[in-house]
């Protein structure tokens, strides 16, 4: 008799791709999770980019937004190496007032007809977090954005003056991939590759260290291997990062 997987247990996440593009409102978005996952890509030749909506400068309590810019700017950059990313883009947007519109459509449509990828990779934009808690106003307008941005991408009458200013319309995206969405569907096996995430999360000293007296390592590994355990229960026992992902 054919057995059948469990109703809760994850998919895993496509490999039939080759340039990915990440579109996350802050600094460290990505790191609480899909860097693990982006390092297993890179290290297989795959592509991925980074468009950061803010350079994250009200994430520091007590640190004059100009001085936190400069800093979290510097450790995304850094971060993002650890896992091999190279491009790191940042849009400038005002951290914590992110405005849900077209100025926002429009810039994330750009960036997607500028790297074309195939796969788009955002963090959660429901109202809540898998387990409980409230989502933030930034989270929920980016994630959002980033759906529709990528048809936008796609539609020459939709932001015509991208042509203009020489963005072709992008019909490529397959997939976009919510990472920590409340309601995930796939999962990349990250058990060679967790320690890699693990340092990635860690070059954003300062941040973490508004958030914690902990080590940024022992910090990281703490929050990072609780994580993947979790999603490990629903993947077969691989430790893993949860996504929800959206065919286009």
């Amino acid at each position: 008799m054919t057995q059948t997987q469990p109703s809760d247990q994850l998919e895993p996440m496509p490999t039939d791709w080759q340039r990915a593009l990440a579109i996350v409102a802050h600094p460290d978005d990505l790191e609480y999770g899909a860097a693990s996952a982006i390092a297993s890509w890179t290290a297989a030749g795959r592509e991925v980019a980074y468009v950061l909506v803010t350079r994250g400068e009200a994430g520091i309590d007590g640190m004059p937004p100009e001085e936190a810019a400069k800093i979290r700017e510097r450790e995304q950059i850094a971060s993002a190496a650890v896992v091999g990313v190279k491009e790191v883009e940042f849009l400038d947007h005002r951290d914590g007032v992110i405005e849900e519109g077209l100025r926002l459509r429009r810039d994330l449509a750009r960036a997607i007809r500028r790297y074309r990828p195939e796969l788009v990779i955002t963090l959660n934009h429901h109202d809540g977090w898998d387990g409980g808690g409230w989502n933030t106003p930034d989270h929920r307008a980016v994630g959002r954005a980033v759906l529709d941005a990528t048809g936008d991408a796609g539609n020459r009458w939709i932001f015509p003056e991208l042509v203009s200013e020489g963005f072709e319309p992008w019909n490529g995206v397959r997939w976009v991939a919510v990472a920590f969405s409340a309601r995930p569907t796939h999962a990349a096996d990250i058990t060679d590759w967790l320690d890699r995430g693990i340092a990635s999360l860690a070059e954003h000293r300062a941040y973490i260290a508004a958030l914690s007296d902990k080590d940024p390592v022992e910090y990281a590994r703490e929050f990072l291997t609780e994580n993947a355990d979790a999603t490990a229960k629903r993947f077969g026992g691989r430790r893993a990062v949860p996504f929800e992902l959206f065919p286009r």
